[in-house]
């Protein structure tokens, strides 16, 4: 499970709508090296961003200049949500050195560790936000500007009762739609079977979502960029098959 990924809550702001936060901020205590790190850190790597009535939403009204945030133009985001302890998110800088790239992460420590290793990698192209991952994509991403969209090991929510609270919907599937670039890419992994079955079903009846893979069996290769983490190797070792998805963005 992608550290930050919590239960859903219905929650009001201030403009009087209802919305959906799909997560909720888990703030165990920090060792001092990762509470040293987020405060040496936090003003290179953190975007900031004005909230609604919890620490995790965005308000309506919320803006970021991603130029201004980048130092330099921007027609095209790399976007993560729930971005964990940051392996997939350093890679992804790493390989990406042209791009720039956006994570959505609410677990305070995660985020403490992920900016540690983007500092040690030398990666300046990759900035986070600890905010919902659903309303920071609605609110923060401009339509038709993200290339790439990942979603790794989502929370299962493996409790039958629970799956309405899974991540994956056919509403998120509308909105990541509304903000690919034609062409771009939507990239999901999960080691829960009946997840990843749902993910197929839903996306596979999203308008502008076509399965790259259709034609052979659905299932994507795993992609070379991402890495296998700790939690990953243990979803392994207790004998959960890890899939990926792969959805790109129709004209």
């Amino acid at each position: 499970m992608l550290a930050g990924m919590s239960q859903a809550h219905h929650m009001g702001d201030k403009s009087g709508t209802r919305s959906v936060v799909s997560y909720v901020r888990r703030s165990p205590r920090m060792n001092p090296s990762q509470r040293n790190a987020l405060t040496r850190l936090s003003s290179r790597y953190l975007v900031d961003v004005p909230h609604s009535e919890l620490s995790t939403s965005v308000a309506v009204h919320a803006h970021v200049d991603w130029a201004a945030q980048f130092g330099r133009p921007v027609d095209e985001l790399l976007v993560e949500i729930g971005s964990g302890t940051g392996d997939a998110l350093v890679a992804s800088a790493l390989a990406n050195p042209e791009a720039c790239l956006v994570a959505f992460e609410v677990y305070e420590r995660a985020v403490a560790s992920t900016v540690a290793k983007l500092d040690i990698a030398g990666a300046s192209n990759a900035r986070l936000l600890m905010v919902d991952g659903v309303q920071g994509l609605e609110r923060l991403i401009a339509p038709g500007t993200v290339r790439e969209l990942s979603t790794f090991f989502p929370d299962p929510w493996h409790k039958k009762r629970h799956h309405k609270r899974r991540l994956v919907s056919a509403s998120f599937g509308e909105l990541v739609a509304s903000r690919l670039v034609v062409g771009g890419r939507w990239l999901l992994a999960t080691d829960w079977p009946d997840y990843a079955e749902q993910m197929r079903s839903v996306l596979d009846a999203v308008p502008g979502l076509h399965n790259e893979y259709a034609d052979s069996g659905g299932w994507a290769p795993r992609p070379r960029s991402r890495p296998i983490t700790k939690f990953e190797s243990r979803g392994i070792a207790a004998g959960r098959p890890v899939v990926d998805l792969c959805y790109r963005r129709l004209p």
